[in-house]
């Protein structure tokens, strides 16, 4: 059976990667919990400031060669990595599911989004290329060129442990600079497979290094006169209180891609089979835990008289909790699972305490998701289930924090006009989608929305690798994105040389 294929036979004691060295950190550990089986699949260490500034100071020094090495050959190093992530996908995609909870074919998904990235770092003596102008006065030439500017700090995400450092990391190597990653303490499994892969692709020691840990470690990262620039994906909190205003207090560049309340919008005219289709996974795909999971619902009767607009919102409430009633949960290694646990018990505790806060509020539960029925003898410490709210206002607490849980919230809207006042007045602004056949209604959509990503008739509007991953208002603090031409931009500084030969 699929579901005994665990990849992870016994605990493992994880290391730091600095250097080229896989050593141990002074620090306590830590340990990593298979959220389905409640198993310790390994010890993480809490690194230490002292480990942080071994690994920045081997970056340091690594920056000067790497930098010389001619971009086609650092794209080389890229080509072998991709490879031998292509060849270790199912092992990677299954570690996923171990550490964190996620089916195995979001697994899978996830891990071809961060080979993606990979994939486009590749073209980097193209993604590089400066501009040139001959004659910009009488016998005078400019010049642009792009250079790397030094060592970058990544904190990544338990949410999407495999892919989102991946956003940043080939584009960092690939320009020439040098990288130390901070994964998830909550799941770095991926990322130690990643750095065992760094190593055998040829990346030089120093030039990719791993720590493990948490606050320390961040903290070292902000404060550390060497690090150039930090890129972050996280809460709105941490992201705007800590990371952003610290880098600002200390001149860092800074990506801080952060929290996230999405708006998906049905209009009368949309394919409703295919939305609610589109919803399920956009709604409850990694058990609600993801920055582009949309989590308003909002059923607007444009057009339509009051007894057409009841009967159109009836349908659709009553068609999305009967999908979501339908949903498999269990152990995301066995292939018929559709939604797994959440991370652990905690934020399981988090995400009752929002529906408990929902019914104070008086919206109506339509579907309760805190005894969820779960495929097979599994202990139900970080399980619950899809969890669907009607006669819900936009003032509501369930309304406007991010949950990060597998909860639905749905609300009516009278007119597309005011479908896009809601989403104006949250305070986030990552990703919003329309439903629907009119090319009028899905262009003032995505002119007027203030969100990064828009999706019409799509539900996860998540951008491929080379598209930059916006987002706007409390979803995103920074200049540029990471992924595509604008994660260049951001690991390089532009220099304009202005000749003139006598």
């Amino acid at each position: 059976m699929a579901i005994l294929e665990e990849p992870i036979k016994e605990t493992l004691q994880l290391q730091n990667y600095i250097n080229g060295d896989w050593v141990d950190s002074e620090g306590e550990s830590k340990d990593v919990v298979n959220p389905t089986t409640q198993k310790v699949v390994a010890r993480v260490p809490i690194s230490t400031r002292e480990d942080f500034d071994a690994a920045v100071e081997a970056a340091k020094e690594a920056f000067p060669d790497w930098r010389r090495t001619p971009p086609l050959a650092r794209a080389r190093c890229l080509f072998r990595l991709k490879t031998l992530l292509e060849e270790n996908f199912e092992q990677l995609s299954r570690i996923q599911t171990m550490e964190h909870g996620k089916t195995i074919d979001e697994s899978r998904g996830e891990t071809r989004r961060g080979i993606e990235n990979v994939e486009v770092a590749t073209g980097i003596p193209s993604l590089m290329l400066g501009t040139s102008l001959e004659d910009i006065a009488s016998g005078i030439d400019a010049y642009l060129i792009r250079q790397p500017l030094g060592v970058f700090g990544i904190i990544g995400p338990f949410n999407f442990p495999f892919m989102v450092p991946l956003w940043f990391v080939p584009y960092a190597i690939a320009t020439g600079n040098c990288v130390v990653v901070k994964p998830s303490s909550e799941d770095p499994l991926s990322q130690i497979k990643i750095a065992e892969l760094a190593e055998e692709a040829g990346i030089p020691p120093g030039v990719y290094s791993l720590v493990n840990g948490g606050r320390v470690v961040v903290s070292s990262m902000l404060q550390h006169p060497d690090i150039k620039g930090v890129c972050f994906v996280g809460s709105t909190p941490v992201g705007k209180d800590v990371v952003y205003k610290q880098c600002g207090e200390t001149g860092k560049r800074v990506i801080a891609q952060c929290g996230a309340k999405n708006f998906a919008v049905v209009m009368p005219d949309a394919d409703l089979p295919r939305t609610i289709a589109s919803c399920m996974t956009s709604f409850f795909g990694n058990t609600g835990q993801r920055c582009l999971a949309n989590a308003n619902l909002v059923i607007v009767g444009e057009g339509l008289s009051d007894r057409e607009y009841d009967a159109f919102y009836n349908k659709v409430v009553d068609m999305f909790v009967q999908a979501a009633t339908n949903i498999r949960i269990g152990y995301g290694l066995d292939e018929s699972i559709q939604m797994g646990p959440l991370r652990d018990g905690e934020k399981k505790k988090k995400v009752i305490r929002y529906i408990e806060k929902g019914i104070a509020e008086g919206a109506k539960l339509r579907l309760d998701g805190r005894n969820p029925k779960i495929i097979g003898n599994w202990p139900d410490t970080a399980f619950i289930g899809p969890t669907v709210f009607e006669d819900v206002t936009p003032d509501m607490v369930i309304a406007q924090d991010e949950i990060f849980g597998p909860v639905a919230a749905i609300i009516k809207a009278r007119t597309l006009d005011q479908a896009i006042d809601m989403i104006h007045d949250n305070p986030f602004g990552n990703a919003a989608s329309l439903f629907t056949n009119s090319g009028r209604w899905a262009r003032k959509f995505q002119y007027e929305v203030e969100c990064g990503s828009i999706g019409i008739n799509v539900g996860i509007a998540a951008p491929m690798a080379f598209f930059p991953f916006s987002g706007m208002k409390d979803s995103f603090f920074g200049t540029l994105h990471g992924q595509g031409q604008e994660i260049v931009r951001f690991f390089t500084e532009s220099k304009v040389v202005i000749q003139r030969w006598f």
